[in-house]
């Protein structure tokens, strides 16, 4: 009998954890729910008012473990300049969720603290974190990014490699003239950056055959290169390349310099070297 109404507690008692598990389950989905109903009004305004920020803060109050919301808050910060006020935050979602964001962190480390080591460690950690395939935070392969990373190391062995990487692999899968345009400018001015001149004008003449003949930056790479053998070709080339830049043809990011933006001033001293 004794043993019996053990038994009989202990399995009461394992029916009242499972019920408890439930309950709390249910709990956690509907704060889920109600914080991202809060989170959809918030992202109606604009990034990093007020009301975006309040908005996205009271769907955090309701779930905790919100990573969206966690991340979209952290970027109000960052687009500020209040890095400390960015980084706690971004670095709870980047615990809670790190398949998804610490690649993420990674491009923000990249493009606006220009902390190239911090990228390439979470570019590095996430692809480690999807072994079965290539990740692309922010819409571009994760070897692209590091790519990038490291031509703002000035590590060109290490840039080289990725971005061969990079157009090798998508250009297997879905055709160069897919590839991102971008990598063959970077990989381009890498090769020109180690004096591969030849090997980096078939990459700006890529730029330009899938750009439909209007980049500014491959033209003036390309009038760079040919200003002491064909100093004719290379005046044309850098006054079409200002052309293109007055009509906005010309490598650039919204918020923050890209990875060696040429200006027009740039251009125009080129081009009276050249005259």
């Amino acid at each position: 009998m004794e043993k019996l109404l053990k038994y009989y507690l202990s399995f009461a008692l394992v029916l009242h954890c499972i019920s408890c598990s439930d309950k709390a389950a249910e709990s956690s989905s509907a704060n889920r729910e109600k914080a991202e109903k809060i989170y959809a009004e918030a992202i109606k305004y604009y990034q990093g008012t007020a009301e975006f920020q309040n908005g996205i803060i009271d769907a955090i109050k309701v779930d905790p473990t919100y990573d969206e919301a966690i991340r979209e808050l952290s970027i109000g910060y960052l687009k500020r300049g209040i890095p400390h006020e960015w980084k706690k935050r971004l670095d709870i979602a980047v615990e809670l969720n790190p398949t998804i964001w610490q690649g993420y962190r990674g491009y923000n480390y990249l493009w606006f603290y220009r902390d190239y080591k911090k990228a390439i460690q979470d570019f590095n950690a996430t692809d480690t974190l999807t072994p079965n395939f290539i990740d692309a935070p922010q819409g571009h392969s994760v070897d692209y990014w590091r790519g990038i990373a490291y031509l703002g190391l000035k590590d060109y062995e290490n840039s080289l490699s990725f971005f061969n990487k990079f157009i090798d692999t998508e250009t297997k899968e879905w055709g160069e003239d897919i590839v991102e345009v971008t990598g063959f400018l970077y990989r381009g001015i890498v090769l020109y950056e180690t004096n591969q001149h030849e090997k980096a004008l078939i990459d700006f003449d890529k730029v330009l055959k899938y750009n439909r003949g209007q980049s500014a930056d491959a033209k003036y790479y390309k009038a760079l290169i040919l200003k002491e053998t064909n100093k004719d070709e290379a005046k044309r080339l850098i006054n079409d390349a200002i052309s293109d830049f007055n009509n906005g043809y010309f490598n650039q990011r919204p918020y923050v310099e890209t990875m060696r933006q040429i200006y027009i001033e740039d251009l125009e001293k080129l081009r009276k070297e050249l005259n």
